[in-house]
């Protein structure tokens, strides 16, 4: 990281510096709260865990070679330097906040109900094909995770390509005040975090207070298919930048092309141009990821080749829609994260295959007053799309279960919907029910049969990467 010295980042917590006088021209290497990452001159903040406190390890990361430690405990006489804070979280921010207004570059903030991670992974292809790129790691986009980002930024970063992820109101101003975006991307408002936020209303409410400390000079990318997007007027008044199927959008795709399990043609419209392009991941939402990132390159001044590079280059990753050729079957690996949407979209996806279909799916959190339903629509949602094994697990699949069974019995006799792959085909899903994955696995040979293709998804805590692990086996 560019270096920044104890007396500075002092200034910007509002610390109090404990120690030498004349460590506090020193400059710090890295700031990390982890203690194993603790190296020389680093600078460590202690942050308070639901089952470590940091505070604990500072005389340890101190014995490695940290330069300094951030507490909000008084450290009393100690041979190594300290800075005491009111809150080392805030000071993870306040500094953070610092160090990126102490850099010119560029920033993309990106967030949505749907869809922020593999946007930014598409946003972060196509930029890489000009400019030198940091984007997220992992699930780094909260208000822990995205200051972390902001510290590996380093001089010869031109962009920085920030996911930002949130469950409340006031998260995303927070996250906004660290990040400072110039161009900020808004993939969708779905149904994630209703307990929370409430309604879509409060979903845009929150997710659009990332405008609040953005470049006034800047651009504002939206979906412009998505009716709470479509039409909105910033308060900061920036006209946004629209992107979708609809024509009216000024980036737009036409003549989509599916190709099944191997991804999307399409051609992809600008203000001034136009140019076909490959995508290699599969399912049709990925279109709407290529044409903000589209809309993202066109405001940083790249030409149609570049961004065309940028999208067939993008490939992706575990957990996020991540198609697996295993000895024994083929696996969608989609099972980072869930919301309704996102289930729903995944089982489009794995309806493409030309194989046996089968679908572990879990529960899905924080979806409010409303979640029995919601899970419910994603099981009825299955047979409509001709899925032939459903496997719902955990407490809340349950209603995903039931719903699907419901759904087949009222239909007896019936062919699928219009939106199925194969309507000449009668309702057969075979539905199964575990209340728990150790339930499951014990059961997953009789289950699953050779060549299938396995859709496995399910809300992070149900730590499903798991049951990815023994499909590969």
């Amino acid at each position: 990281m560019k270096h920044m010295s104890l007396q500075e980042i002092a200034a910007a917590c509002g610390g109090t510096y404990y120690g030498s006088s004349e460590s506090l021209s020193r400059e710090v290497e890295s700031v990390v709260i982890d203690s194993r990452k603790a190296e020389k001159d680093s600078l460590f903040i202690a942050i308070r865990g639901a089952r470590v406190d940091g505070h604990t390890f500072i005389p340890k990361v101190m014995e490695q070679g940290a330069l300094c430690a951030v507490s909000e405990e008084d450290l009393g006489d100690v041979p190594y330097s300290y800075i005491k804070v009111a809150s080392c979280e805030q000071a993870l921010k306040d500094i953070a906040e610092h160090y990126r207004r102490s850099l010119d570059i560029k920033v993309v903030g990106i967030s949505g109900s749907v869809g922020k991670t593999s946007t930014k992974e598409m946003i972060a292809s196509v930029l890489s094909q000009k400019y030198s790129v940091l984007k997220t790691e992992g699930n780094f986009n909260n208000e822990i995770g995205l200051p972390l980002t902001v510290f590996n930024l380093r001089e010869e970063h031109e962009i920085a390509v920030l996911e930002m992820g949130i469950s409340g109101f006031g998260e995303m101003t927070r996250l906004a005040k660290v990040a400072r975006p110039d161009i900020c991307v808004l993939t969708n408002i779905g149904v994630a975090h209703m307990e929370n936020l409430g309604s879509r209303d409060g979903i845009l409410k929150a997710k659009t207070e990332m405008f609040a400390y953005m470049n006034e000079n800047g651009t504002i990318i939206l979906n412009g298919d998505d009716d709470k997007l479509r039409g909105y007027v910033p308060e900061n008044g920036i006209t946004p930048v629209y992107f979708g199927l609809d024509d009216r959008c000024s980036f737009h795709a036409g003549n989509v092309s599916g190709k099944g399990l191997n991804g999307t043609d399409a051609q992809f419209f600008t203000p001034k141009s136009s140019f076909t392009a490959h995508i290699n991941i599969p399912g049709a939402h990925m279109v709407y990821n290529a044409l903000a990132a589209a809309a993202v390159g066109y405001a940083l001044g790249m030409t149609d080749s570049e961004i065309r590079a940028g999208i067939e280059a993008n490939v992706p990753i575990a957990g996020r829609n991540n198609l697996i050729r295993a000895p024994h079957f083929t696996i969608i690996d989609d099972c980072y994260n869930a919301n309704p949407a996102s289930m729903k979209a995944s089982l489009d996806v794995l309806a493409f295959a030309d194989t046996r279909k089968t679908a572990i799916l879990g529960d899905m959190f924080e979806l409010g007053e409303n979640e029995k339903q919601m899970h419910r629509e994603v099981g009825i949602h299955a047979v409509q799309k001709g899925i032939d094994v459903l496997i719902c697990i955990g407490s809340l699949m349950k209603s995903a279960a039931e719903g699907a069974l419901e759904y087949m019995k009222e239909h007896t006799g019936e062919t699928h919907t219009e939106k199925s792959l194969s309507s000449s085909e009668p309702f057969t899903t075979q539905i199964c029910y575990f209340d728990t994955k150790a339930d499951f696995l014990r059961e997953a040979k009789d289950l699953l049969k050779e060549g299938d293709t396995i859709l496995v998804k399910a809300s992070h805590g149900m730590e499903f990467p798991e049951i990815v692990e023994l499909l590969q086996k």
